[in-house]
């Protein structure tokens, strides 16, 4: 008998790993709630395009049976890269550079949530349900939202991303800042409104570098494309810069001067997206992070491991994450909770601890001088990865 038998869980943030996780906990039975800020499934649009590792995310599908639904939604293609230089010459294409087979299939992060939704037993996401605080009740805890309404669990998850509200329960160690700033911006309807660089992405994704900085354009299956000038920064840099990030013309100013030099094709996303552009200051959380188990409280994802996303390793991450939490809360050996989460959480941090490092060194050599050749040597495999 596994120690959450008779137990109730909540899970707070519906993202890929927090409903992995619930589907994985109800496929055996498990009492499991999922509260999510969002008023509704489809309250935002959901990001940039992921690609699912084999031993990772797409390992996570296979637990969840959910292949079928995965293939079904996946974007062939999508994974197809393209390298160029600032003035937009293409020094590398997939398509056209014989490479080593690769086995990261390219899936919308809305279709992935979806397939996770769909997956789940009616009203096990409770919408609108906005975390706010934790206050211990018994054995477990009592959740209170925003909204006024409060749950109560004999075990609590955090898969609250990021700004986790969860995680200082757990410990106070914060993330530090790794050095650069990304910006995100979207187009929509790109064929039409950004043709130039539509037809570079040729539904693909481009890797940009020069001068230490990078710009990162993915193309998304509802013919929108997302994309991401990124830049060594100080911390507060876009707080400190005076820029209105609702303003287009003034994102474009900014985007002329700190990219001075590079070809004037690079502006048309800049023209032609959304008014809304989201700076985005990178965080790593310390790789030696330890911290004492809970008998009834834990976390997975960025909440847990929060890292740049320089080596793709985020959302497949948070589902391994789900899958081994998962194992040991369903384990037989284990019997109580607390050294289930304890066997979890030191294997977890060991596992993020290593990308961790290597996407820190990713980070760093893409925003350097020699950031091209780096990428190259990487994906024609001519160093290890």
């Amino acid at each position: 008998m596994s120690s959450i038998n008779n137990k109730t869980i909540a899970i707070v943030g519906g993202g890929p790993g927090g409903l992995t996780l619930a589907r994985l906990l109800q496929m055996n039975g498990a009492n499991v709630k999922v509260y999510d800020r969002d008023l509704n499934k489809d309250a935002r649009v959901q990001g940039a395009t992921l690609d699912l590792h084999e031993e990772s995310g797409l390992h996570a599908l296979h637990q969840a049976g959910l292949m079928d639904a995965f293939n079904a939604n996946y974007r062939p293609g999508a994974d197809a890269l393209r390298i160029a230089d600032k003035d937009a010459n293409i020094l590398w294409d997939d398509d056209a550079t014989p490479r080593e087979e690769t086995n990261r299939p390219e899936i919308d992060r809305g279709p992935l949530r979806k397939i996770l939704l769909e997956s789940l037993q009616p009203d096990t996401v409770v919408w609108d349900s906005n975390f706010v605080s934790l206050t211990p009740e018994g054995n477990g805890w009592k959740l209170h939202f925003k909204n006024g309404t409060s749950a109560i669990a004999d075990i609590v998850i955090g898969a609250d991303g990021a700004n986790s509200k969860i995680r200082p329960y757990i410990t106070p160690i914060k993330a530090f800042f790794a050095g650069m700033t990304a910006i995100e911006g979207a187009v929509y309807n790109a064929e039409v409104a950004s043709p130039k660089i539509y037809k570079l992405l040729n539904d693909g994704k481009i890797f940009a570098m020069g001068d230490s900085k990078s710009f990162i354009v993915s193309s998304k299956g509802d013919g929108s494309m997302t994309f991401y000038p990124g830049f060594n920064s100080t911390e507060n840099w876009s707080k400190n810069s005076g820029i209105d990030f609702n303003d287009k013309a003034q994102v474009l100013a900014w985007f002329k001067q700190e990219f001075t030099g590079w070809d004037e094709v690079w502006q048309e996303v800049f023209e032609n997206a959304e008014p809304k552009f989201i700076p985005r200051p990178q965080y790593c959380m310390p790789l030696d992070q330890t911290w004492e188990a809970l008998p009834n409280l834990t976390m997975l994802g960025d909440a847990a491991h929060l890292m740049p996303p320089y080596a793709g390793e985020g959302v497949n991450m948070a589902m391994l994450d789900a899958v081994e939490l998962a194992e040991c809360l369903l384990n037989d050996s284990y019997t109580d909770t607390k050294s289930a989460i304890a066997a979890y959480e030191k294997q977890m941090r060991k596992r993020a601890s290593e990308i961790a490092a290597i996407t820190l060194e990713s980070t760093a050599a893409l925003h350097s001088p020699g950031a091209i050749n780096y990428l190259i040597s990487i994906i024609s495999g001519s160093q290890p990865e």
